[in-house]
């Protein structure tokens, strides 16, 4: 864990700073949030924040008011610099908007995810404890940066509800089990065809699991995620 400094960011040029990092992290010019976006989310509110070593961020997270009434934030992106990952920055990331959320009487944080990253699957449900509400097929469309160029954008949408999260279900309760590669970001480079077929084997399971009346309870490392009747 490195010596972490999380703050929101106010100023233009920090601003400008997060853009840079959303960009190095997903390959493209500014990682899809150009600095305006970036600048106006801020400007009215929302949850732009910035991590930092020293004087240098390594990442950037911003988030954004759901419905007044539900008293949610959808997290929309997050980015940890490479070189910077898997170093506990991303669950003090996490944890440094649950606080922010609390504070401004947010229960349910919202985000979308990659179904097939199985440590992004293992953090999101089995750490954090977040639940997965819906499967969107192809929900962003074709994506033109570094990381998704070439891949269908099927997206787990998860709620996290910051007072209750989900605990894994007993082995008992378990009805199905959808596994996952070991690691999909791999095998898009060594065999980009297998890869694809893992992307519609997951969509296809998860639409047969639901057909059934099955929900997500939750996921387990080296197994797949876990379904039980509602």
């Amino acid at each position: 864990m490195v010596d972490l400094d999380i703050r929101e960011l106010h100023t233009i040029e920090d601003i400008v700073l997060a853009s840079r990092v959303f960009g190095a992290v997903w390959g493209s010019p500014d990682g899809g949030m150009p600095p305006n976006l970036l600048r106006a989310l801020e400007h009215s509110g929302n949850y732009v924040v910035g991590v930092f070593e020293g004087e240098r961020m390594v990442a950037a997270s911003a988030a954004f008011f759901g419905p007044p009434a539900a008293r949610s934030m959808h997290s929309h992106v997050t980015g940890v610099l490479p070189g910077f990952q898997a170093r506990g920055i991303g669950r003090a990331l996490k944890q440094h908007q649950r606080e922010w959320a609390f504070a401004r009487d947010v229960g349910t944080i919202t985000w979308t995810f990659d179904p097939l990253i199985a440590r992004n699957a293992h953090f999101n449900l089995e750490v954090l404890g977040a639940r997965v509400t819906d499967y969107l097929v192809h929900h962003y469309g074709a994506m033109d940066d570094g990381v998704n160029a070439g891949e269908e954008s099927d997206r787990l949408h998860v709620a996290w509800h910051l007072a209750s999260p989900q605990r894994n279900p007993e082995p008992a309760d378990v009805v199905a089990v959808v596994e996952l590669p070991h690691d999909i970001e791999a095998l898009r480079v060594s065999d980009p065809q297998e890869a694809a077929a893992w992307r519609l084997r997951v969509r296809d399971a998860f639409r047969a699991q639901h057909d059934a009346g099955l929900v997500v309870g939750g996921f387990r490392s080296g197994e797949g995620y876990l379904f039980t009747r509602p």
